[in-house]
């Protein structure tokens, strides 16, 4: 009976919340994936705004394991990919209503416009150049030691019509954080790559940024070696957002590449009204990146890519492929559309992940088929299944309540829905950037006993991020909120028995 009413309250929860559950991070999720980093959806967020609640952020990560010291050829976005948020505002499953494009192009230029160097980006401020003491702008004066850089469009489509934004701006990505002397106030630096458009309202940010996904990533995939038996967590280390109880961060000190955008919650509804008055409050999203079919050899000796742009990874409820998807299909799944999910519903209702929780702990797993998994990853709240099949619409999408307001950073829980008491705010409505989605996603697809066990990875919040804007759990409070990267001369990882880790056993 227990089991009964915890299983019966978090099913509550998660519909209270109104979305679907997602599940951690997908770095390097699938075999062909792992081979292109520079299109692997890492992580994809979607929140409203604690800076201004009449907006709704999206962020898509990508680009793995961007250790900070790793020149001279730093870590940028590609050309060649199509990155794109796409929304369904009318819950029919479909999230063409409202996409986002942005394609990056790169150039090469020659320090001064005279020198060439082997390197992206010079700054050292014993150059006895001037305009070559550090990095100090985007664009003109100061920004002459960007060797190599990037600048990128954003384009949205709405129906049938095409609209670029931010038009008369040069959008310029900021580049990875090599060091000190190069770029002698990256903070700084970084804020000029936040673009602000005046027609629409939004804000957006390319760049690298810290990596807020912690993840004991070594214990989880040494077949669920967590580092602690059951129960894993006490309750009042379950409670604390400030400790890593046991774990290892497997990304502390590394970075990422991060695309964000801000925007008017009225300009994604269906209805066109803001937050606390739309009528259709829930919307679904996932994110997309696509290469071009075919490449053409052009006489000076550089590719051009023709055709059709095909997907070839998409995100929503992260850690679906990893987890979900079993190993034969994980491609597949990468090139279909979330709205044809429904044939990829046996791995839902048979999640090889929950027979293997079972084996691992000892702890019973709820039985199959797993129509709840269904329900909670598949569809809108008020959508049925059909019996045991999904039936449609059948849609593998995060979803978002725009109702429900932000809670501030300083007050955000780990555990977010499943928090007691819940944070209703965080994943999984939607997911913020340091939502602890690894314990939630174990609990979830484990059931009942694993709820009650508290299982979890040990690790709870983000330990290291440099840079200033942080509350003390490591939650970066403004835009584009994610914090300033580590630097390649001075960042830092922290292992397993190193000064202030936790042991290795």
């Amino acid at each position: 009976m227990k089991n009964l009413l915890i299983h019966t309250l978090l099913i509550l929860t998660l519909s209270v919340c109104m979305t679907a559950s997602a599940f951690s991070a997908s770095h390097r999720e699938a075999p062909l994936i792992a081979l292109d980093p520079a299109a692997d959806n890492t992580d994809v967020y979607a929140f409203r705004s604690w800076e201004n609640p009449d907006k709704a952020v999206f962020i898509l990560n990508t680009i793995p394991g961007q250790d900070p010291g790793d020149g001279p050829n730093y870590f940028a976005f590609d050309d060649d990919v199509l990155y794109q948020i796409h929304i369904d505002n009318d819950q029919d499953g479909r999230a063409e209503d409202v996409i986002y494009q942005i394609q990056f192009e790169t150039e090469t230029r020659p320090a001064l416009g005279l020198l060439n160097f082997p390197l992206q980006f010079i700054g050292n401020p014993n150059i006895a150049v001037p305009e070559l003491q550090g990095i100090t702008a985007l664009d003109g004066p100061g920004s002459e030691g960007l060797t190599r850089r990037q600048t990128y469009t954003v384009t949205r489509i709405m129906g049938h019509k095409r609209e670029r934004l931010f038009k008369g701006q040069t959008l310029v990505a900021v580049p990875s954080n090599a060091g000190p002397a190069t770029m002698p106030d990256y903070e700084a630096l970084a804020a000029q790559g936040i673009y602000s458009d005046s027609k629409t309202g939004m804000r957006v940010f390319a760049g690298q940024r810290s990596e807020t996904f912690y993840i004991d990533l070594g214990a989880v995939f040494d077949t669920v070696n967590l580092r602690r038996p059951v129960p894993a967590l006490t309750e009042e280390e379950d409670a604390n957002d400030h400790i890593n109880p046991f774990g290892i961060n497997r990304f502390s000190g590394f970075n990422i590449s991060s695309i964000a955008i801000e925007v008017p919650i009225e300009q994604i509804t269906h209805d066109k009204q803001p937050a606390n008055m739309t009528q259709s409050p829930i919307i679904g999203l996932y994110a997309s990146t696509s290469r071009q079919k075919i490449k053409l050899l052009r006489e000076n000796g550089k590719t051009h890519n023709i055709g059709k742009y095909v997907q070839i990874s998409r995100m929503a409820n992260p850690l679906v492929n990893e987890l979900i998807i079993d190993t034969p299909s994980k491609d597949i799944w990468n090139a279909s559309e979330p709205e044809d999910e429904a044939q990829f519903q046996e791995f839902y209702k048979t999640p090889s992940l929950a027979t293997a929780l079972n084996l691992i702990f000892g702890l019973p797993v709820p039985d199959t088929p797993r129509t709840d998994l269904m329900q909670l990853l598949l569809k809108y709240p008020s959508q049925s299944l059909h019996g045991a099949n999904c039936g449609w619409p059948c849609a593998e999408l995060l979803r978002l309540n725009l109702h429900i307001p932000p809670t501030a950073p300083q007050d955000q829980k780990r555990l977010g829905g499943l928090a007691a008491p819940p944070d209703p705010a965080g994943f999984p409505n939607g997911r913020r950037p340091n939502d602890d989605v690894t314990d939630i996603a174990t609990r979830v697809v484990g059931g009942p006993a694993f709820i009650e066990a508290r299982v979890g990875d040990g690790v709870n919040y983000l330990a290291d991020a440099p840079g200033s804007n942080l509350t003390t759990n490591g939650i970066y409070t403004i835009f584009p909120f994610l914090p300033t990267p580590q630097d390649g001369r001075n960042r830092r990882h922290i292992d397993c028995a190193e000064m202030d880790a936790n042991p290795c056993n």
